[in-house]
């Protein structure tokens, strides 16, 4: 039995490696968080390999099957359940197989242009407890803070960090690697000053510059 956990774009579909197109093509099966997603990009390299959802791991690998895991968009294990699915897995005897390739978390670190060579990973915010408590600890963190935010609470999290740290410089990245793909880079009022609201689609991935 084996798992590859594999990478797939962020947006833009000419980013899959030819290694992650080999295994999609030879795996037995490829467990996904939403097979509608996962078809879609299937069909656009004319692969027809076997979708499953992701609860149905655990009985494949005990069959000895070779499982392709894959999320939505990007690496799985980063802010997703693919965590606890690797954790399972090996713990069963299944070998792993890393696949890499496109990361949100990369990428915008790429681009930034921000003080962030050391930086502390929040992956999603708590959507209410402890939320201002990790806004307290970004505004005292030393390094850079870097953490993925949904358009619902965009503006609510830079009226926040203006609040606790409005001299610090950061960045809000979206849709990277997609046609509409948006920076942003200033201190929180900045930021919030060129935001526009209505517009906001997609994930944001949110970088505070360290100190």
């Amino acid at each position: 039995m084996k798992l590859s956990v594999v990478a797939t774009p962020i947006g833009n579909l000419g980013d899959i490696t030819t290694r992650a197109l080999k295994v999609l093509k030879e795996c037995d099966v490829i467990a996904c968080e939403d097979t509608r997603v996962t078809k879609k990009l299937l069909s656009h390299f004319d692969i027809h390999t076997p979708v499953v959802t992701l609860p149905k791991i655990p009985a494949l690998l005990e069959q000895g099957k070779h499982v392709a895991l894959v999320s939505d968009a990007g690496t799985p294990g980063v802010s997703d359940p693919g965590q606890e699915i690797v954790s399972d897995a090996r713990d069963a005897g299944a070998a792993l197989d890393a696949i890499p390739g496109p990361s949100a978390l990369a990428a915008a670190l790429s681009i930034c242009g921000l003080r962030a060579a050391t930086f502390t990973f929040y992956g999603f915010l708590p959507l209410k407890k402890g939320r201002q408590t990790l806004f307290k600890e970004i505004a005292d963190n030393d390094r850079a803070s870097v953490f993925y935010e949904s358009p619902h609470r965009i503006v609510k999290t830079l009226e926040a960090l203006n609040t606790l740290c409005p001299t610090r410089r950061m960045g809000i990245y979206r849709e990277l690697s997609k046609m509409y793909e948006e920076v942003i880079v200033g201190t929180p009022a900045e930021v919030l000053e060129q935001l526009v609201p209505e517009k906001q689609r997609g994930e944001f991935v949110v970088i505070v510059e360290g100190k």
